[in-house]
C-alpha cells in the first residue's frame, strides 16, 4: 500500500534551487498536534502569569495598607495611654485639691474593706486567724485613740483627729531621687505611664522604716511591685513600699515612726535596686515629696 506524502517545495530566490521536501502524513501530524499543545502551553503559562502579577500586586497593595493601618493604631494607642496618664494625673491632683480645701469626705476613722474582710472572714489557718484579729484590734484600737495634744500643720494632714506621729513625714530611706510623682515613660515599654510614687536609689539592703505610726495591711507579694508592704495610718492615710529585698513585719503588726520595716531590693518591676514609696489618701496616690520634710 503506497504511503501518503505531504511534499513542500522551497524557494530560495531567484539564482537558488529549487529543493522539494516529501514529508509523509503522520509527520506533519505530530507536528501540528505539538504546535497547538504549544501554542496551549504558552497560553497557559502566559495567564497564569498574569494572574500571578494581579495577586502580588493585590499583596502589595495590602502589605501597604497594613503598614499604613499599624502606624495609625500605634499612634492611636500612644495618644490613648498619654491621655490616660494625663487624666490619672489630673484625678490624682483633684483629689489632693480637694482633701486639701475640705471638698473631701469628713474626716473620720477609715476602715479599708481589707480591714473588714480580714476581720470578718473565715480563715482556714491559726496564723491568718491570728493575723486577722490582731490588725483589727490593733485598727479598732487606735481609731478609737484621739490626742489631747500636738497635731501636725502640713495641709491635708492638719485633722485634728491625727498625732504627729502617723503623719508619714519621714524619709523611709535616704537616697537620689531616681522617678518622681506623675507621667513618665515606663522603663520596659517606652510608652507614657502614670508613676504613683517615687523611687528612692539605695544600695541593696538598705533599711526601710516606716514614714509614720500605723498598723500593717499588707505585707508580701504584690505583682510588679514585688515584695511589698503597706501601712495603715488611719484617717485615710497610708503608705506603701515596693521592690524589698526582705520583709520584716507581718500583717496586723502594729509599727512606730522610723521602725525597721524591711529591707531595699529589687524584686518585681525594676531596673536596679531601690525604694518604690508611696503616700496615698483616701484610696487616692499622692505626690510623696509633699510631705517628706524631715
Amino acid at each position: 500500500m503506497d504511503k501518503k506524502f505531504y511534499t513542500f517545495l522551497i524557494f530560495p530566490g531567484a539564482h537558488g534551487n529549487l529543493h522539494k521536501i516529501r514529508l509523509p502524513f503522520y509527520v506533519v501530524h505530530l507536528v501540528l498536534a505539538f504546535s497547538v499543545v504549544g501554542i496551549m502551553t504558552i497560553a497557559a503559562l502566559a495567564n497564569s502569569y498574569a494572574r500571578m502579577l494581579l495577586k502580588v500586586s493585590n499583596y502589595n497593595n495590602l502589605r501597604t495598607e497594613r503598614e499604613a493601618l499599624k502606624s495609625q493604631n500605634r499612634s492611636l494607642e500612644n495618644a490613648v495611654t498619654t491621655t490616660n496618664a494625663k487624666l490619672d494625673s489630673l484625678q490624682s491632683l483633684a483629689s489632693e485639691v480637694a482633701l486639701t480645701y475640705g471638698f473631701g469626705e469628713a474626716r473620720r476613722p477609715h476602715f479599708p474593706e481589707a480591714a473588714l474582710s480580714l476581720a470578718t472572714q473565715t480563715n482556714s489557718t491559726l496564723e491568718s486567724s491570728f493575723r486577722a484579729s490582731l490588725y483589727a484590734f490593733n485598727l479598732i484600737r487606735n481609731s478609737s485613740l484621739v490626742p489631747s495634744r500636738q497635731t501636725t500643720p502640713l495641709g491635708i494632714f492638719s485633722s485634728t483627729d491625727m498625732g504627729r506621729e502617723g503623719v508619714p513625714t519621714i524619709w523611709p530611706v535616704r537616697g537620689r531621687i531616681e522617678a518622681g510623682f506623675g507621667q513618665r515613660l515606663d522603663p520596659f515599654s517606652g510608652e507614657g505611664v502614670f508613676h504613683s510614687g517615687v523611687d528612692i536609689s539605695a544600695p541593696l539592703g538598705t533599711r526601710v522604716e516606716a514614714g509614720g505610726d500605723g498598723i500593717i495591711l499588707e505585707a508580701g507579694w504584690d505583682s510588679g511591685y514585688g515584695n511589698a508592704i503597706v501601712v495603715d495610718h488611719g484617717y485615710g492615710v497610708a503608705t506603701k513600699y515596693g521592690h524589698l529585698s526582705k520583709i520584716f513585719v507581718v500583717v496586723g503588726q502594729e509599727v512606730k515612726r522610723g521602725q525597721v520595716i524591711g529591707a531595699v531590693g529589687m524584686t518585681g518591676k525594676a531596673t536596679g535596686p531601690h525604694l518604690h514609696y508611696e503616700v496615698i489618701l483616701k484610696d487616692t496616690p499622692v505626690n510623696p515629696m509633699k510631705y517628706l520634710h524631715e
